[in-house]
C-alpha cells in the first residue's frame, strides 16, 4: 500500500540528519514507497469548511546541510488530497499548538491524523502520567506558593519544572536549604499563569533516564539517556549521553498499565520516560530517540510504525 503522507513539522531544512525522529520517519516511509509533502503549523489553514496546507513535496537525504529536496509549493485539502497527517512539530506546548490540534481534529473520520491530535490536545507530557498514580513519583501541579513549600517540606529534594516546557528547560532542582527557593518561585510565578509541575527528587536518576519508544501501545525499544557529571538532566538537549539499555521486567509492566489507555486515545507512536522504577513522562506531541534505538539495537522503530499506520488506513 502506497500512502499519500503530509507531516507537520518544524523546518526540515534545519534537522539533525543523524538524530532527528522525523527526519528517520520520513525517510522510513519514503524507502517504502510512500509519497512526503512537508509543512509548518503556520502554514494549516480553515478555509469555510475546507483544512488546507501550504506545502511541499519532499524527498529526504542523508546530505549534511541539504536533509530535503523540495519540490514546487502546493495546497493540499488535506480531507481530500492525502491519507495520513504526521503531526511532529515540537513544543512548546502552547495556544499555537492547541489551536493546531483543534483544526487537525476536524479530519477525524477523513484523514488519518497521528498522534489523535485530540487527545494530544487533553493529554500534554507531563499531565498523562497523572492517570497512574502508583507509578509516577510523588507529583504536586500548582501555582500556590505554600502548596510548592509543604511538599519540600515534606520530601526534601525536589525537582521543579514547567508544565508545558520540553528538552529539559527550565528545570531546576531544589534542597530543603536551597537559599534560592524564594527567588526561583518568584521567576516561575511572574512569567506565567501556569501552574509548576514538582516532583520527588529522585536518586536513580544518576544512572540514567531510560526512553522507551511504544507503538500502538507496545514497546519496541529503549535507550538511556545519562545526564552529564554535575548535571541533574539527562535529556540529550540538556547534554546527556545516549547509551544501550535493555527493558526490564518493571518497563515491561509500566508499558503495560499505559499501553490499553494510549491505544484508545489513538497515540500510536510514543515515548515514555522512566527512571529507576517511576514513569515521569508520556511524549506524545514529537518524541524522539529511534535513530539511537536503531544504532545500538538494530530495531527500526519507524518501519514498525508505518507497518501499523499501514494496517490503520487500510482498515478505515
Amino acid at each position: 500500500m502506497s500512502l499519500r503522507i503530509a507531516i507537520q513539522m518544524d523546518p526540515l531544512e534545519s534537522v539533525d540528519i543523524n538524530a532527528d525522529t522525523t527526519f528517520a520517519l520520513a525517510e522510513s516511509a519514503q524507502e517504502m514507497g510512500h509519497t512526503l509533502w512537508v509543512y509548518e503549523p503556520k502554514h494549516l489553514s480553515f478555509d469555510t469548511g475546507r483544512l488546507l496546507a501550504r506545502a511541499r513535496p519532499a524527498r529526504v537525504q542523508r546530505v549534511k546541510d541539504q536533509p530535503g529536496i523540495m519540490g514546487e509549493e502546493t495546497v493540499l485539502d488535506l480531507a481530500e488530497d492525502v491519507d495520513v497527517v504526521l503531526m511532529r512539530q515540537d513544543p512548546p506546548f502552547d495556544m499555537a499548538y492547541i489551536t493546531a490540534c483543534h483544526l487537525l481534529e476536524l479530519l477525524k473520520g477523513r484523514t488519518l491524523v497521528l498522534n489523535d491530535p485530540e487527545f494530544v490536545r487533553s493529554g500534554p507530557e507531563k499531565l498523562f502520567p497523572l492517570l497512574f498514580p502508583e507509578i509516577i513519583p510523588n507529583t504536586l501541579i500548582s501555582r500556590d506558593i505554600q502548596a510548592i513549600l509543604d511538599f519540600r517540606d515534606r520530601h526534601k529534594d525536589i525537582i521543579i519544572k514547567p508544565l508545558y516546557g520540553n528538552g529539559g528547560a527550565g528545570v531546576f532542582r531544589m534542597k530543603e536549604d536551597d537559599s534560592n527557593f524564594g527567588s526561583l518561585m518568584e521567576m516561575f510565578l511572574e512569567q506565567t499563569r501556569e501552574p509548576l509541575i514538582a516532583q520527588a527528587f529522585l536518586k536513580a536518576v544518576s544512572n540514567g533516564d531510560k526512553r522507551i519508544i511504544l507503538v500502538d501501545g507496545e514497546p519496541v525499544g529503549a535507550i538511556n539517556r545519562r545526564p552529564k557529571k554535575g548535571e541533574t538532566r539527562s535529556n540529550l538537549h540538556a547534554g546527556g549521553t545516549a547509551e544501550p539499555v535493555e527493558l526490564t521486567e518493571t518497563d515491561r509492566g509500566i508499558c503495560e498499565a499505559i499501553g490499553p489507555e494510549l491505544r484508545r486515545r489513538g497515540q500510536i507512536f510514543v515515548g515514555i520516560d522512566v527512571i529507576g522504577d517511576k514513569l515521569t513522562e508520556v511524549n506524545v506531541t514529537s518524541p524522539t530517540g529511534i535513530q539511537e534505538l536503531k544504532r545500538f539495537t538494530d530495531i527500526d522503530a519507524a518501519a514498525i510504525f508505518w507497518k501499523t499506520v499501514q494496517r490503520m488506513v487500510a482498515k478505515s
